[in-house]
């Protein structure tokens, strides 16, 4: 996995530094983390990094695509690194627990009744409710 991450950051012209690769691995540890708590984890392994090198890293990450940010109504952005597919997902409005979940249709998963010219590739959506041990 680690070879495979090296390998995607040198294809976007990334230098591999200790911070981005420990967001990186913060977001393999905690799919669908705020950027407080991927702070949390980097700190852990490199003492020097700081909240700001935190943001800017997944901005650029998400800015090239290796990392997607989520954004639920009322809560901070979240942050993944599955990408390449067509997933959606799952949030509890009581515990805030969220889930990846499969779309079942191809891409974008969704067609709108009016497209206005655009070429759609994508849909992101957001299934709100309560998780069984919630309900």
């Amino acid at each position: 996995m680690k070879h495979h991450r090296e390998a995607i950051l040198k294809e976007n012209n990334l230098s591999l530094t200790s911070v981005r690769m420990a967001v990186l691995d913060a977001l393999d540890e905690m799919p669908h983390a705020e950027a407080s708590q991927i702070f949390d984890q980097v700190r852990n392994k490199v003492q020097t990094a700081s909240l700001q090198a935190v943001y800017n890293n997944l901005n650029t990450l998400v800015d090239h695509g290796i990392v997607r940010e989520i954004k639920p109504k009322g809560r901070p952005s979240l942050f993944e690194t599955r990408m390449g597919d067509n997933h959606h997902h799952l949030v509890c409005r009581k515990c805030e627990m969220i889930m990846d979940v499969d779309c079942k249709d191809v891409a974008p998963c969704l067609t709108p009744t009016q497209d206005h010219g655009f070429i759609i590739d994508e849909a992101e959506v957001i299934f709100w409710g309560l998780c069984p041990n919630c309900k």
